[in-house]
């Protein structure tokens, strides 16, 4: 079956469309990779940017001696987010802005972890975003990214690229390899894949860590 493109506007309508019960309907689902996401860059360094932000699910989840800054396509959902950052007083989050995955309007070497939770698949193109998170990390820094990362073996690859049409409806993928992400970074010779794990519920969503190696 051919590949289905997310473009900009596709995702910039489905978030306006979900950004008022996103909450309601993720919070839950989403709370294991969240805590773990937000963990595993605290512990990568302080400085921290969060790509894809939504209405901010992951922020106070963060350590409070974290600085982050988060990023997101969409001012309807970073508009959410900044409601829950004043009601919340969540004071260790820098800034939010509306910005695009693909252009990075950050200077080179200005973080030390770069998250992506939950919005690797719905970027129109990942590599591309992925070297800009690879161009606004320092050295030894880590790319943090959770996601539905399937292999697109047996059953459950027949059963993804099956409901690609339907999820991609609500701005999700269930069709994207985890092996992309692994020949990203095997081409960029940069990087190094440090951890995949399996979160809630039962493994269905990954987190994967990607270490910068220092000195390449």
């Amino acid at each position: 079956m051919a590949a289905i493109r997310n473009s900009s506007e596709h995702q910039q309508k489905v978030y306006e469309r979900w950004a008022p019960v996103y909450d309601r309907v993720y919070r839950g689902l989403l709370k294991d990779g969240h805590r773990t996401v937000a963990r595993l860059a605290s512990e990568a360094g302080r400085e921290i940017l969060e790509v894809g932000v939504g209405t901010g699910l992951v922020l106070p989840y963060y350590p409070k001696q974290c600085s982050v800054t988060g990023i997101d396509l969409s001012e309807h959902m970073i508009a959410k987010a900044r409601e829950k950052v004043a009601r919340n007083r969540l004071f260790h989050v820098r800034a939010l802005q509306v910005m695009d995955a693909h252009r990075l309007q950050f200077a080179d070497r200005s973080f030390d972890a770069v998250c992506l939770p939950f919005v690797i698949t719905l970027i129109p193109d990942p590599e591309r975003a992925l070297d800009e998170c690879a161009r606004v990390l320092r050295p030894g820094g880590e790319i943090i990214i959770a996601s539905k990362l399937g292999d697109g073996r047996g059953l459950q690859g027949a059963i993804e690229e099956a409901v690609a049409p339907l999820v991609h409806k609500v701005g999700w993928s269930s069709a994207f390899r985890i092996a992309r992400i692994a020949e990203w970074v095997e081409r960029r010779g940069d990087f190094e894949v440090a951890d995949i794990r399996r979160v809630f519920p039962n493994g269905f969503f990954k987190v994967m860590r990607l270490r910068h190696l220092a000195g390449h």
